[in-house]
C-alpha cells in the first residue's frame, strides 16, 4: 500500500544525495567547498562564495537598484507543450484520493519538476510570450499554489519524485547567463513546501546557493517578482529561510546535516536570498509584512560582538557577518551591540583621561572618569545646557547627575529623573525650539530663524546621551525625524556635505501636519483647472514673529503658476521645503549634536524605526507582563499584600500605571526588551503601615509596607506615585 498524508515524514535522501569537498578530475581547483551530486553525473557547476562589501553598500544594494537594468538577454529555448489546467490537476488529485491510483498525479509531478524547461512549460501563463519585464513574472501563481498545496498530501514516492527532479534541475550544466525562464524556475522552486523539512535541507541549500550567486540584474528581477506573492505565502517563505538559518546554527540533531566546515556557505547563501525578500518587501507601500518579521531571534544567542568585530575589521574581505544584513538582527540584539560598543568607548575615553593625568604627574580623581553634571532644579535647562557645552570633551564618559541641595547618589535614578524633567521643559511650546502639533501629537522643529543654533546641537547631544547611557526618553518626534537622523548614519568627513537631508514624501507630512497634507492631497486629485481655480504659484508663505515672509520653491517660483501638469512637482517641492530646507540649520545642529555622542558604525545597523525605539522605548504598557516577570524580596507572590497590589495596579488607568512606572523606575517608557528587561522588584518594607511606599529608581525597586487591606494599599500607593519628585538618602 502507498502511504500518504502530511503527517508522514519525508525519509532522508542520503541514499542518493552526497556532499563532497574534493577536486573533480579534469576540472582543476575550485573555490566551492561542497557539491550536490547524483551517481553518474559529472561536471557539476561550482558557484563562488557569497560575500558583500557592506561598509560601502551599508544596506543590501538591491534596495537602490534602478527600475530596469540593461543586461544581456539570452534567447529563451522553446518550451514543451503542456495543456493541463488547474481544474484538470484538481480532478486528477480527487480521482487518486478516491481510487488509490496515484499514477496520473505521479506522472505530472515527476515530469513537471524534472527540469527548468518543464517547470516553465507547466506554470508559465503563456509559453509563447517572453515576459521579460520586472512587473510581470509570467507565472501562473494560482496553478503553482494549487500544485504545492496538494503536494504534501501525496504518497511518499510522489514527493520523492519532485525532489529528484529538483536535483536534476540544480545539477544542470549552465552555459552563459541565466534566461528569464531560469529565473522563473528559481522563483517557483523557492516556494516548494517540502523545504520546511530538515531532511531536504541539503537540496534546499544548493537551490539557495545558486540563487544567491545570480547576477545583480537577475536579483533585481527576482525581488520585483517576489513582491507579487500573497502576504501569507510571502511570510511562509521568509519563515522557512529563518528556520533554515536557525537550525543550521543550532541543529536539534547535528547528525542530520553535514559538518559545518563542509557547508559554511549554507548560512551566507540563505541570508542573501532572504535579503532579496527584504528588498521585495521594501518595494511595496505599505510593506507586505512588518520589518520585524525578518528578525531572527536565534541570533540573540550568538556572539554578537564577534559578528560586529568581523564586520568592522573584515568589511572588504570575503568574511561573512550577519551585520552585513542588519534586517535579520532583532532590535534587542542591536541594542546589545550598541550598549557594548558604548561601554567600550566609555572605558577607552576614561582610560585615556587617566593616562593623561598620570603623564602630567597629577593625582588621579575618580570624577575624571565620568561626565559629571550638576544642576539646580530651579534653573534646570540653563544649567544643563551650560554643563554640556563646557564638558563637550567628556560626553562619551559615563553620565552622573547631581541635583544641587539634594543628597541623592546617582546610581542611575537621578540620571533618569534629569532626562525626564529636562525633556519636559525643553519641549514646552513656551521655550520656542519646537512646535507641538495637536493633530499628530508630535513635536517638530521651529522654522524661525535665529543667530545661534547651538541649543539645537545640545538637544541633539542630550538625545545621544540617552541612547549612549541606555535611557529611554518621552520624546514625540515623527518617524521622519529618525530617517533624517540617519542621513547619513556616519558623519561625513567633508564639513560642507549636507546632513539631515532625506527623501520625503506626502506620507511623511501626514505624520506631522495632517491637515496641510490632506489639502495637498486634494490638490493632486482635483479634477478641475488647477491654475484657474487655485491661482497658486511655486511660492510658500510663513509667519515669523508676526511677519509674513515668502519663499520661492524654485528659481522665479513666484512667477510660475501651479497647473494640472506641474502640481506633482509643486507638492514634492512644498514637502521638501517644510521638512528639509526650512529647518536645515536647526536640524543640522541637532544632527551633529546627536552624532557627537553616538558616533558609531553600529548606527549603520539601524532602521529609522529602530532608532525611535532605542530613544523612546515603547509607550505600550503591559502590566500583566510586568507582573509575570516581577521578583520579590521578603514577600511571596501569594501573600495578601502582593495580591492586593496587583489587583489595584491592573485596575489603574493608563495615566496612573505610567505614574507608577515612573515612580519605581524613573521613566514611564518600556525598554526595548519589554517589561521583563526592567528587572522590577518588590521588597518588603519593615516600617509602619502609616508610611508611604518608597522606590529605589536606580535598581527599579519598590519598597512596600505590609498594608492590611486593599483600600489602604490603594490610597497610600496613589499618594506616593502622585508626589514623586526629588531624591534623598535613607
Amino acid at each position: 500500500g502507498l502511504e500518504r498524508g502530511a503527517k508522514n515524514q519525508i525519509s532522508t535522501f542520503s541514499n542518493f544525495i552526497t556532499t563532497i569537498n574534493q577536486k573533480k578530475e579534469g576540472i582543476g581547483s575550485r573555490n566551492s567547498p561542497t557539491q550536490l551530486v547524483m551517481p553518474n553525473i559529472k561536471n557539476v557547476r561550482d558557484l563562488p562564495p557569497i560575500c558583500l562589501d557592506v561598509r560601502q553598500k551599508q544596506r543590501i544594494s538591491i534596495d537602490t537598484l534602478p527600475q530596469e537594468l540593461k543586461a544581456p538577454v539570452p534567447p529563451e529555448p522553446s518550451l514543451p507543450l503542456r495543456t493541463k489546467t488547474v481544474k484538470d490537476f484538481q480532478d486528477d488529485v480527487e480521482k487518486a484520493k478516491s481510487s488509490g491510483d496515484w499514477r496520473a498525479v505521479h506522472d505530472f509531478y515527476s515530469t513537471t519538476f524534472d527540469s527548468f524547461l518543464e517547470i516553465n512549460a507547466a506554470f508559465k501563463k503563456d509559453t509563447s510570450s517572453p515576459f521579460n519585464t520586472v512587473e510581470d513574472s509570467g507565472i501562473n501563481a494560482k496553478f503553482v499554489n494549487v500544485v504545492y498545496d496538494a503536494l504534501l498530501n501525496t504518497p511518499q514516492d510522489v514527493q520523492k519524485s519532485v525532489l529528484k527532479g529538483v536535483i536534476n534541475g540544480l545539477l544542470q550544466e549552465w552555459k552563459g547567463p541565466r534566461t528569464k525562464d531560469d529565473l522563473r524556475a528559481y522563483c517557483i522552486l523557492l516556494q516548494n513546501p517540502q523545504f520546511s523539512n530538515t531532511s531536504t535541507y541539503v537540496i534546499y541549500a544548493h537551490l539557495l546557493r545558486q540563487i544567491a550567486a545570480l547576477t545583480e540584474a537577475d536579483h533585481h528581477f527576482l525581488a520585483h517578482w517576489s513582491k507579487k506573492i500573497s502576504q501569507r505565502r510571502f511570510k511562509q517563505l521568509v519563515d522557512r529561510l529563518l528556520q533554515f538559518i536557525s537550525l543550521r546554527l543550532f541543529p536539534a540533531k547535528p547528525e542530520e546535516f553535514p559538518p559545518m566546515v563542509k557547508c559554511a556557505w549554507w548560512i551566507p547563501s540563505a541570508t542573501k536570498v532572504l535579503a532579496l525578500f527584504n528588498a521585495a518587501n521594501s518595494l511595496v507601500t505599505p510593506p507586505i509584512i512588518s520589518y520585524t518579521d525578518f528578525y531572527n531571534s536565534t541570533l540573540d544567542h550568538i556572539d554578537l560582538m564577534e559578528e560586529y568585530h568581523n564586520w568592522q575589521c573584515y568589511a572588504n574581505s570575503h568574511r561573512f557577518s550577519f551585520c552585513q544584513y542588519p534586517f535579520i538582527i532583532s532590535i534587542a540584539a542591536k541594542k546589545v551591540i550598541i550598549q557594548r560598543d558604548s561601554e567600550q568607548q566609555m572605558i577607552s575615553i576614561a582610560r585615556q583621561s587617566l593616562v593623561d593625568k598620570v603623564s602630567r604627574r597629577q593625582k588621579p580623581d575618580m570624577n575624571m572618569l565620568f561626565l559629571n553634571v550638576k544642576v539646580r532644579r530651579t534653573h534646570l535647562v540653563s544649567d544643563s545646557l551650560d554643563e554640556l557645552a563646557r564638558k563637550r570633551a567628556d560626553l562619551k564618559k559615563k553620565l552622573k547627575v547631581t541635583f544641587v541641595g539634594e543628597a541623592g547618589l546617582d546610581m542611575g535614578g537621578l540620571t533618569k529623573e534629569w532626562f525626564l524633567l529636562l525633556i519636559r521643559q525643553i519641549f514646552h511650546p513656551d521655550y520656542g525650539m519646537f512646535t507641538y502639533h495637536k493633530d499628530s501629537r508630535c513635536h517638530w522643529f521651529s522654522s524661525f530663524k535665529c543667530d545661534n543654533y547651538s541649543e539645537f546641537r545640545l538637544v541633539g547631544a542630550l538625545m545621544g546621551l540617552a541612547v549612549y547611557n541606555s535611557i529611554t526618553l518621552d520624546i514625540r518626534f515623527p518617524p521622519c525625524c529618525y530617517k533624517k537622523l540617519l542621513s547619513p548614519p556616519i558623519v561625513p568627513c567633508d564639513h560642507n556635505a549636507l546632513v539631515g537631508i532625506c527623501d520625503v514624501m506626502l506620507d511623511d507630512l501626514f505624520q506631522i501636519m495632517p491637515e496641510l497634507a490632506h489639502g495637498l492631497s486634494e490638490l493632486l486629485s482635483y479634477e478641475g483647472n488647477v491654475e484657474e481655480d487655485f491661482y497658486s504659484t511655486f511660492q510658500v508663505f510663513q509667519e515669523e514673529f508676526g511677519v509674513i515672509k515668502s519663499y520661492n520653491l524654485k528659481p522665479n517660483g513666484d512667477k510660475i503658476p501651479v497647473t494640472n501638469q506641474n502640481r506633482k512637482e509643486y507638492v514634492q517641492l512644498y514637502v521638501d521645503f517644510l521638512l528639509n530646507k526650512s529647518i536645515y540649520k536647526q536640524f543640522a545642529a541637532f544632527y551633529y549634536g546627536f552624532h557627537s555622542v553616538c558616533a558609531s558604525y553600529a548606527l549603520l545597523l539601524l532602521r529609522p524605526e529602530e532608532v525611535e525605539i532605542l530613544v523612546c522605548g515603547s509607550p505600550e504598557l503591559d502590566m500583566s507582563a510586568l507582573q509575570r516577570s516581577t521578583q520579590y524580596e521578603g514577600y511571596q507572590k501569594t501573600d495578601p499584600t502582593i495580591r492586593y497590589f496587583w489587583e489595584v495596579v491592573l485596575g489603574f488607568s493608563l495615566d496612573l500605571q505610567k505614574r507608577l512606572l515612573h515612580f519605581a523606575t524613573g521613566s514611564d517608557r518600556v525598554p526595548v526588551g519589554g517589561m521583563a528587561d526592567l528587572n522590577f522588584k518588590i521588597s518588603k518594607s519593615e516600617t509602619s503601615t502609616n508610611w508611604l511606599p518608597v522606590a529605589h529608581t536606580c535598581f527599579n525597586q519598590l519598597c512596600l509596607p505590609p498594608y492590611k487591606n486593599k483600600k489602604e494599599l490603594k490610597q497610600k500607593l496613589i499618594i506616593g506615585i502622585s508626589n514623586a519628585e526629588g531624591f534623598g538618602l535613607e
